[in-house]
């Protein structure tokens, strides 16, 4: 009989969470000895990622204080064997609730404060000489300090609540932040650290955004020595674990200027797997299976992402909880 390993994916309406889902079945295909189980989380009862997965849950949002519980019963129910967090409040959550949840490759709840407002991740690079785009709270910013800024949510996440150079700063709480504001090609860098806290490897991709997601990239490696160089500057001074991402700027001169850190899996996970680079393949080797991750062999390539339909025939967006429905993709 096949050992069956079930696994919990949160966040399968977002992108980054599709493409945790499109990496396992892939896995799964190659690993026919085992019997993989998907069970799929999100705010709302259909989404995006439903048929791709075994079963679906309706869950609250992560700092509500019924999410916890939750995800200790489904978990319980449903005999999860590792989870997958795909958005930046359910890694915190999580992972300050670790100790009662099964097996996750997440750093630390210090680490994940830190990544989680953009503030402390600017005063954490400052503090150790890293590079990283200068920044103020709009309380403390000095007039005219930068030629050009972006104001942005300490929080923000996906570009929401994103101001291009605002007239009037002190109009802003400091919930949000300003930034200066660096052009140039933007860069986006993801890393795996194993439980061993040792740098994996990485893969950098040029990219255009659409509405705060990755459309197209292209592999580069012309500045790989200079971001291990800042990986292994932040990694010798917090405790990173699993899939982490940095997005910078490469000005005219070449200079690269990170400007965000995100502490989990990121959105062009179903890319970078087809380039050589499979972190979703190195958290299963490693909290599933016990095993040493496979090294990263990088290709160079390019990805366009596309539109696509899924329908749910018969089916409406407030289904009662924990359903599942049948779809076909157009």
């Amino acid at each position: 009989m096949k050992r069956t390993i079930n696994i919990l994916v949160t966040g399968i309406g977002g992108n980054v969470g599709q493409g945790i889902l499109r990496n396992i079945q892939a896995y799964a295909k190659e690993n026919e000895q085992f019997m993989f189980r998907i069970v799929g989380l999100n705010v709302t009862p259909i989404s995006a990622g439903n048929h791709l997965c075994d079963k679906t849950y309706e869950v609250e949002y992560a700092y509500d204080e019924n999410y916890i519980p939750s995800i200790m019963s489904i978990c319980k129910t449903e005999k999860i064997d590792v989870i997958f967090p795909s958005t930046d409040y359910e890694v915190y959550y999580l992972s300050k609730n670790a100790h009662k949840l099964p097996k996750m490759a997440v750093s630390p709840t210090e680490t994940n404060e830190v990544f989680l407002d953009k503030y402390k991740t600017w005063e954490f690079f400052s503090k150790y000489q890293i590079p990283f785009a200068h920044s103020y709270l709009p309380s403390t910013y000095p007039e005219n300090a930068f030629q050009s800024y972006i104001l942005k949510p300490k929080e923000g996440r996906g570009s929401r609540g994103i101001h291009i150079n605002p007239k009037n700063i002190k109009d802003f709480s400091d919930d949000y932040m300003v930034q200066e504001l660096w052009t140039g090609k933007e860069i986006t860098c993801a890393f795996y650290v194993t439980r061993q806290q040792k740098l994996h490897g990485f893969i950098t991709f040029e990219r255009e955004l659409q509405s705060g997601a990755t459309a197209f990239c292209e592999v580069i490696q012309k500045y790989d020595s200079e971001l291990e160089k800042i990986i292994q500057k932040m990694m010798l001074h917090l405790k990173i674990v699993g899939s982490c991402n940095i997005q910078a700027i490469v000005t005219k001169e070449g200079k690269i200027m990170p400007f965000e850190i995100n502490g989990r899996i990121s959105g062009t996970n179903s890319i970078r797997s087809q380039f050589g680079f499979k972190d979703i393949e190195y958290i299963l080797e490693e909290y599933v299976f016990d095993k040493e991750p496979t090294v990263p062999k990088i290709t160079k390539g390019s990805a366009i992402r596309i539109l696509m339909d899924v329908i749910y025939p018969n089916s409406e967006l407030k289904e009662p909880k924990n359903t599942q429905t049948d779809h076909f993709i157009y």
